[in-house]
């Protein structure tokens, strides 16, 4: 793909299991790329492994093995030198903004921290930019003289733009940015980081499970289920004609702004297995509503089935060359 700003390639992440030699692999196997200036969004039920995969392309934790790629440059092959050149132009929104602000700090060092570890403008410069991106943010550049504990949850989020946005990244992993705040705040976040990104030329990594928030900010989305990614496609297109029984299960659990509407919803049963010891064959066939006895010995890779659209399901015709069962959504649909 042209215009690549990120690319991962068959990126993984194992986690030991205290007292055994048993290990959780949490990120098994995901390759996946970011165009320049797009949202690329990455849903999933907890604990699929969506955060640590935003984790792993910063090397804020050190993956197990696998590329990863930023402007063609190796992040996991980078000296601290290097790696700390990288991060001016990567940088990330976390989940909790209660948790993710020094509460001994004020406002003003807190967005200003970046200039300083970077060692950018003197104490004057750097005060007049942590002003501007105070406002920027919608925040009263005052703010700068107060602490964490005196603002809302959305105000805080806010503070934590800010941060990101000291060095002038060019990609920013948003992971799970809104999930801890109010339906209302959310939107001014999301609405927020769209303006962001138009007037700053960003692109963002936008993990998530909330689908009805990355169907809005996205350009494309990727779904994540048990350690591996499952369907890739254009936001418009998965959303009209997910390919996936795990997507459309997910799509199927959205709520419907009408009353006089109802959506059929696709309940899955059972539980996640567990990552220490995935299933074989495909991973999610323990839950398919349309699992088929081949599931359990095919494990399927991701293939381009449209241009753009790529998933790992031996169900879907046009998978593979060999005949498989009739599309699923066309049996879901009941055609």
């Amino acid at each position: 793909m042209n215009n690549q700003l990120v690319e991962v390639r068959n990126l993984f992440k194992y986690f030991p299991v205290a007292g055994s030699d048993d290990l959780v692999r949490a990120v098994d196997g995901v390759s996946f790329g970011i165009i320049r200036g797009e949202t690329l969004g990455l849903v999933g039920e907890s604990g699929c492994g969506k955060s640590t995969v935003g984790r792993c392309l910063l090397r804020l934790i050190e993956p197990t093995k696998g590329d990863v790629l930023f402007e063609g440059r190796d992040v996991l092959k980078a000296g601290k030198g290097e790696l700390r050149q990288m991060r001016r132009e990567m940088q990330i929104i976390f989940q909790d903004p209660y948790a993710s602000l020094n509460p001994r700090m004020k406002v003003g060092d807190i967005v200003g921290e970046p200039l300083v570890i970077h060692n950018i403008g003197d104490k004057a410069k750097r005060r007049t930019r942590v002003a501007e991106l105070l406002e920027r943010v919608g925040l009263d550049p005052d703010y700068m003289k107060r602490y964490p504990h005196e603002f809302s949850g959305g105000q805080r989020q806010r503070i934590g733009v800010a941060r990101t946005l000291a060095l002038n990244p060019k990609l920013i992993v948003a992971d799970e940015p809104v999930s801890a705040l109010d339906v209302s705040v959310q939107a001014q976040v999301v609405n927020l980081l769209q303006d962001l990104q138009q007037e700053f030329g960003l692109t963002y990594l936008f993990i998530s499970h909330g689908l009805a928030v990355v169907e809005h900010i996205s350009t494309r989305v990727a779904v994540m289920y048990l350690g591996r990614i499952v369907e890739i496609a254009d936001a418009a297109e998965l959303y009209a004609r997910p390919l996936h029984p795990y997507t459309e299960a997910l799509l199927s659990a959205i709520p419907v702004p009408d009353p006089t509407r109802k959506r059929d919803r696709i309940v899955l049963q059972g539980d996640v297995p567990t990552p220490v010891d995935p299933p074989s064959g495909c991973r999610f066939r323990t839950r398919c509503p349309v699992v088929i006895p081949e599931c359990a010995r095919i494990d399927p890779e991701l293939r381009e089935l449209s241009p753009g659209h790529t998933v790992a399901c031996i169900r879907v015709r046009g998978w593979s060359e060999a005949p498989v069962a009739e599309d699923i959504s066309g049996r879901q649909n009941g055609n």
